[in-house]
C-alpha cells in the first residue's frame, strides 16, 4: 500500500524512487566544490572569528579589576538544606572569596 502510494508520487513528480533519496544527499552538488568551500570557509570565516575572539578576551582582560557588587541576601539564592561533603560543609567546591559570597554574605566584609 505505501509503495503503491510513493511510487504514484514519484510519477506525479516525473523522478524515481532512488532519485527522491538523493536530492537531498551531499553526493547531489558534486564532491569537488564541496571541499573547497569548506576549506575556503574554515580560512574566511572561522579563523578570523577566533582572532576576533581572541583579542577580545585580550582587550577586556587589560581592564584590571572590577568592583564587587553589593550582596543582597536573596532568600531564594544559596540555599543550604545539606552541608557539601568537603571543607566546612558551607564553601563551594571552586569557592572564590573575592566573588563568591557565603549565605551570610561575603566573607572578608
Amino acid at each position: 500500500m505505501a509503495a503503491a502510494s510513493v511510487s504514484r508520487l514519484s510519477g506525479l513528480l516525473g523522478r524515481s524512487g532512488a532519485q527522491l533519496g538523493r536530492s537531498m544527499s551531499s553526493g547531489a552538488h558534486g564532491e569537488e566544490g564541496s571541499a573547497r568551500m569548506w576549506k575556503a570557509l574554515t580560512y574566511f570565516v572561522a579563523l578570523p572569528g577566533v582572532g576576533v575572539s581572541m583579542l577580545n578576551v585580550f582587550l577586556k582582560s587589560r581592564h584590571g579589576e572590577h568592583e564587587r557588587p553589593e550582596f543582597v541576601a536573596y532568600p531564594h539564592l544559596r540555599i543550604r538544606s545539606k552541608p557539601f561533603p568537603w571543607g566546612d560543609g558551607n564553601h563551594t567546591l571552586f569557592h572564590n572569596s573575592h566573588v563568591n559570597p557565603l549565605p551570610t554574605g561575603y566573607e572578608d566584609e
